[in-house]
């Protein structure tokens, strides 16, 4: 398997390239706008083709390059069924397998930074979106966010993975750029240390965060599937 972080400074938002290197075929995971022509560069210099388009969320601090990306390679967009852009090729639920090559991804429902927000398991990592940062998480207080629900994500889906499974997150805004599943369980100060669920929801609600300053464009063109004019 090829595998490749990527990272949008302005978003801090990490994309991953993963990419069968036998079926010479590859998949992108949060994509974003501004950086199409270097994913396609580094597709074109790994000699791989562009077949799957994954979005954690409908991301409201940058907009996604699927759309691009989807009229340039005719690469499938695949969102979550529930509250994801309707515009996408293929709509996951909790527990599908999408195969990229021989690589399997298994969609995991992680909601609770917004109500749509998906993980993907890939054997030895999992990349959980906004669901859990290094040390952190994302925000609960917009696109039907809940903490509480979020909580439960955590520990159900991610906190229940192997120890040694690598998280690789959605976005880093400290200069950490992958952790462990049980790294997060010990040293998350938001979700780790057996944080209770009363805990964490009083925490989560005591955080005074300024809006995305893209989410008036973001939301909009995100829903759209990344076509903006």
């Amino acid at each position: 398997m090829l595998f490749r972080q990527l990272f949008d400074r302005e978003s801090c938002t990490y994309t991953y390239l993963v990419a069968d290197d036998a079926a010479r075929v590859a998949a992108l995971i949060d994509p974003v706008r501004e950086h199409v022509a270097r994913d396609l560069e580094l597709m074109e210099q790994l000699g791989v083709t562009l077949t799957h388009i994954f979005e954690t969320h409908v991301h409201a601090d940058h907009i996604t390059g699927a759309g691009e990306l989807r009229k340039r390679t005719g690469a499938k967009g695949h969102v979550a069924r529930d509250g994801g852009a309707p515009c996408a090729d293929v709509l996951l639920d909790d527990g599908n397998v999408v195969r990229v090559g021989a690589i399997e991804l298994r969609v995991l429902a992680t909601p609770g930074h917004t109500s749509d927000c998906l993980s993907f398991a890939l054997g030895d990592r999992v990349f959980t979106g906004d669901a859990l940062f290094v040390r952190g998480c994302g925000r609960t207080d917009f696109q039907n966010g809940d903490a509480g629900t979020l909580y439960d994500s955590v520990m159900t889906k991610l906190f229940s993975l192997p120890e040694a499974t690598l998280v690789y997150p959605g976005h880093d805004y400290r200069g950490m750029s992958m952790s462990t599943v049980g790294e997060e369980k010990r040293h998350n100060p938001r979700l780790g240390g057996g944080t209770t669920r009363e805990a964490f929801i009083a925490t989560m609600a005591a955080l005074v965060l300024p809006p995305p300053a893209r989410i008036a464009e973001a939301l909009p063109a995100n829903l759209a599937c990344g076509n903006v004019d």
